[in-house]
């Protein structure tokens, strides 16, 4: 076995053996789990297949739930790239949502794409300035991106309860319960699949995912954030502002988690409320992680974890096993995503060395290091 894998090129293991893996011993995990409540774990998965893909409208509405997982996924990935662990992206959710549903229902009578743009734009500058908060913070204080990204998702929770709940600000004069205005028509995201929620956020995300990994692989601003995230010294030295590229990263990755929070009122919910973000944030971490912060092992990643939010409810329903069993999961994914070393002990996979990043051009080759 060890013989046979070490004929496998390292960024293969890396790329595709390791998260694969993953993926199945998180559901072998949950399966011992399942078997405990005294149900077949075999019963369970395929109800949660057909939950997620088979079912009427099932795929559609799985790919309406992975929708906000990309834009998510990007923004952390982002983050991960310049070496920053952005943990902020639900209260940058919030931040984007409510900016963008703001514009959403305060214009009227513009063209669709004007609205809709203009809405975009709002939520991606409030979570480009919220996010760069923190960014901000780490360049010129030190402060920990972990500790202040999870402090400001607190504070986005609580904005969003106040501007929402209090008359005379966000709160719809005319509905007993806590909501914003509805945005107007012409702001929602056209459905592109007909008897189906699936609107064209979907579009966007898929936009989405190649210009970021232009932005992140082919632009100089890439440069200077995988050069950070790489080595901040090293790049300080070259003369990169690291506290600029630290902001500038933060902001970028707030503004695509921004982006999730308003695509997903445009879209499906078409007004906001005190809570819409549902652990959208937090399990992006887990879609960052899973897809190895590459921008194209997002879509998979978010597909996975769209599949699992959608048919969690049918499973339960078909065979009485909690829906939460996919936090079990998801838990166990990220557990073997982390520890890699887990994943090539249980396959006698040899060490392999560390899969070489191209940070430079010289003469048309890539300086590897």
């Amino acid at each position: 076995m060890r013989r046979l894998w070490g004929l496998v090129p390292g960024w293969v293991v890396s790329v595709l053996v390791v998260p694969i893996a993953s993926v199945v011993l998180g559901f072998g995990v949950a399966a011992i789990a399942i078997v405990a409540t005294g149900t077949d774990p075999g019963q369970a998965y395929l109800a949660l297949f057909q939950g997620a893909f088979t079912n009427n409208n099932a795929f559609a509405e799985t790919l309406v739930s992975s929708v906000p997982y990309i834009f998510l996924g990007l923004g952390v990935a982002l983050g991960f790239r310049a070496g920053l662990f952005n943990i902020g992206a639900e209260g940058q959710f919030y931040i984007g949502a409510l900016a963008g549903v703001f514009v959403a229902y305060s214009i009227h009578g513009l063209p669709p794409v004007i609205e809709i743009g203009l809405s975009l734009l709002a939520a991606m500058v409030a979570g480009f300035v919220y996010a760069g908060i923190a960014g901000f913070l780490k360049a010129q204080t030190g402060a920990h991106e972990v500790i202040t990204t999870i402090m400001l998702n607190y504070v986005a929770f609580l904005i969003a309860n106040y501007l929402v709940t209090t008359p005379g600000l966000m709160k719809d004069p005319l509905s007993r319960i806590p909501r914003t205005p509805y945005i107007d028509v012409n702001a929602t995201l056209p459905i592109i699949l007909p008897n189906s929620r699936l609107h064209a956020g979907l579009l966007l995300a898929l936009v989405a995912i190649p210009l970021v990994w232009f932005l992140i692989e082919r632009t100089t601003l890439g440069f200077r954030l995988r050069a950070v995230g790489f080595n901040a010294g090293a790049s300080r030295a070259a003369g990169i502002s690291v506290a600029r590229t630290t902001v500038l990263a933060m902001g970028i990755s707030g503004a695509l988690a921004a982006t999730a929070g308003i695509v997903q009122m445009l879209g499906i919910q078409h007004d906001m409320t005190p809570a819409v973000a549902s652990g959208y944030g937090f399990d992006a971490i887990a879609v960052a992680l899973l897809a190895r912060s590459n921008p194209w092992g997002i879509l998979p990643a978010a597909l996975l974890f769209g599949a699992l939010h959608n048919g969690a409810s049918f499973m339960q329903l078909q065979t009485q096993v909690s829906a939460d069993l996919i936090s079990i999961v998801q838990a166990s994914v990220i557990v073997f995503v982390a520890a890699p070393e887990i994943i090539r002990w249980l396959l006698r996979i040899r060490g392999h060395q560390v899969v070489a990043v191209a940070i430079t051009e010289r003469g048309g080759a890539a300086t590897r290091v």
